[in-house]
């Protein structure tokens, strides 16, 4: 029987492009339903009726929710190309490490910037850059996160990457002066067809953030 696999996501969630980008990694072929985030359908609520949220990725039938896990499961099943997560045991909790420290600080940190203004909004934008920094350190001169191969930790951050446009614009400021070398990775992330056709357009991230801000009457 064909392997069917399915992803319910939407185009500028970075967490949902996670599962994009691994799922290219392995060079899997998939169906992209798009859900409507303000009128969810149905079948994503069958799928994820606990937090009722995407990504969810479907496979055979069998729903797997929350964007790490959903990556780490990609991970396992299609294990014969592009490892994403270390065999080592310890390299393999620092990568875990180092995704849920993604995962709890440069979203929130993020969403303030653009949703927020004033004092708010400098601190916001203090705390990312910080939050970067961090990040821009652990890479260190590595190529990746991952070393010389791009990895677990890689997929967790570099979908942030297509909304630095707007962290930036709305917080008038630049990443690149304050963390040249993750912009550096960042292009060398963009430079793999498996990042690059997975990412939204920044440019259609930052119109969906304009709305998004309407709709929650932030002027």
């Amino acid at each position: 029987m064909a392997e069917k696999v399915t992803l319910l996501d939407f185009y500028a969630s970075m967490f949902g492009m996670r599962a994009r980008v691994a799922l290219a990694e392995k060079g899997i072929e998939y169906e992209f339903r798009e859900e409507d985030l303000h009128n969810k359908s149905q079948f994503l609520l069958e799928m994820n009726p606990v937090h009722k949220k995407i990504p969810v990725l479907i496979h055979n039938g069998k729903p797997v929710c929350e964007s790490l896990i959903i990556v780490e499961y990609i991970d396992e099943v299609w294990n014969q190309k592009s490892p994403l997560l270390p065999s080592d045991p310890y390299e393999r909790a620092q990568a875990r490490f180092w995704a849920d420290y993604i995962d709890k600080k440069v979203y929130d940190a993020g969403k303030r910037i653009f949703l927020t203004k004033g004092e708010e909004q400098e601190a916001a934008k203090k705390e990312l850059i910080e939050i970067l920094k961090q990040l821009e350190s652990q890479l260190g001169d590595k190529p990746f996160f991952g070393g010389d191969a791009f990895g677990f930790v890689d997929v967790a951050l570099i979908t942030f990457s297509c909304w630095f446009h707007t962290y930036e614009t709305s917080g008038e400021f630049s990443i690149e002066e304050h963390c040249p070398k993750l912009i550096w990775w960042v292009k060398r992330c963009m430079q793999k067809q498996s990042v690059s056709k997975s990412l939204a357009d920044p440019k259609k991230v930052y119109d969906f953030a304009l709305v998004l801000k309407k709709k929650l009457g932030v002027e």
